[in-house]
C-alpha cells in the first residue's frame, strides 16, 4: 500500500453472520484487523449463541449486535448498521488472507466496479475437507460458482440485500440479480481461506438436505439459475481435469459426493414441496 493515510482511502464494511463458532471465531476476526487496507470497520451479527462467540465478537467488532433468524436477515442488518463505501460479507469460518481486501479494492476502485469476485481455498483436516479442496480448485474464475464478496454498499441500497426465505443459496441468488443487471464486476487472484474444519459424510448430506428444503424458493426467485449452475459445474470439472488428474483418489469419491449431495438437494427440495402442498390443503 502507498502512504495514503487511512482517512483518505473508502472505507470497508466486513460483514460477519454468527452463531456457535467460537472454534473459529477469533481466528476470522484477527485477519480483519490484520488487513493491509487501512480503512475497515467491523460488524457482527450473532444470532444468540450459547457458546462464545458473542463475547469474542465484541472484544474485536466495531459493531456487534444479536439478531436472527437466519443469515440472510443477519446479513441485511449489518448492511443497515454499515457505513462504509463497500460491504465484504464473509461467514465466521473464513480467514482473510492479509491482502484481500487491498487487492479487492485496488480492483474495484481502479475499474469503479459494483463487485469483485474473490476465490476461496477450502482448508482442514480430514478425507472429505480433501475432497471439497480438490473441487474449489475447479471453480477459480466461474463467475456461475464463485462468489462477489465485496460489493458497492449502494447496490444493497438500492436493489435490496440478500433474500430472507433463502437458506443455502443466498449468496447465489445475490450473484445471479449481479450477473442478471450487468454491473461491472470484476475478479483478484488473493485468495479467502474456508475452514470447514473436519467434514464428514453424514454431516454433508444434513446439510445439502436442509438447503435443498430453500431449492424451491430459489427457483421462484431464480427461474432456471439451477440449471445454469449445474452446466456450470459440469464445464468446470471437465476444464478441471487435469487438477483432478492429479489426486485421482480424490477426484474418484469427489465424483461419488457430488451424486450424494444432488440427491440430498433433491430430498430436501422434495419434502418442502410436500409440505407446502399439505399446507395448502389444509388451508
Amino acid at each position: 500500500m502507498t502512504d495514503t493515510t487511512a482517512s483518505d482511502l473508502p472505507k470497508v464494511s466486513v460483514i460477519v453472520p454468527t452463531k456457535n463458532v467460537e472454534r473459529t471465531m477469533e481466528r476470522c476476526l484477527r485477519s480483519i484487523a490484520a488487513q493491509s487496507w487501512g480503512n475497515v470497520e467491523l460488524i457482527v451479527v450473532d444470532n444468540f449463541s450459547t457458546d462464545a462467540t458473542f463475547d469474542i465478537a465484541q472484544r474485536y467488532a466495531d459493531v456487534a449486535v444479536q439478531a436472527g433468524p437466519e443469515r440472510s436477515a443477519q446479513r441485511n442488518l449489518a448492511i443497515e448498521r454499515s457505513s462504509g463505501e463497500y460491504v465484504l460479507w464473509i461467514d465466521a469460518d473464513m480467514v482473510l488472507t492479509p491482502h484481500v481486501l487491498e487487492d479487492a479494492m485496488t480492483c474495484a476502485v481502479a475499474g469503479d466496479l459494483t463487485g469483485v469476485f474473490i476465490p476461496e481455498v477450502t482448508v482442514g483436516d480430514g478425507f472429505w475437507t480433501a475432497c471439497r479442496s480438490l473441487e474449489r480448485k475447479c471453480y477459480v474464475g466461474v463467475e456461475l460458482i464463485e462468489a462477489p464478496r465485496l460489493i458497492k454498499r449502494e447496490w444493497f441500497v438500492t436493489h435490496g440485500g440478500f433474500v430472507a426465505d433463502v437458506a443455502g443459496q443466498e449468496d447465489a441468488d445475490l450473484r445471479m440479480r449481479l450477473l442478471a443487471q450487468g454491473v461491472p464486476m470484476g475478479h483478484i487472484d488473493t485468495y479467502i481461506l474456508h475452514d470447514e474444519g473436519r467434514l464428514t459424510f453424514p454431516d454433508i448430506m444434513r446439510k445439502r438436505y436442509y438447503y435443498g428444503k430453500s431449492l424451491p424458493a430459489y427457483n421462484r426467485a431464480q427461474p432456471g439459475a439451477i440449471s445454469q449452475q449445474g452446466v456450470a459445474t459440469m464445464r468446470a470439472m471437465v476444464r478441471g481435469l487435469p487438477i483432478l488428474a492429479g489426486d485421482p483418489v480424490h477426484a474418484t469419491a469427489l465424483v461419488g459426493l457430488r451424486a450424494c449431495e444432488a440427491a440430498a438437494y433433491a430430498a430436501g427440495a422434495f419434502a418442502e414441496n410436500r409440505a407446502t402442498r399439505r399446507a395448502g390443503v389444509a388451508g
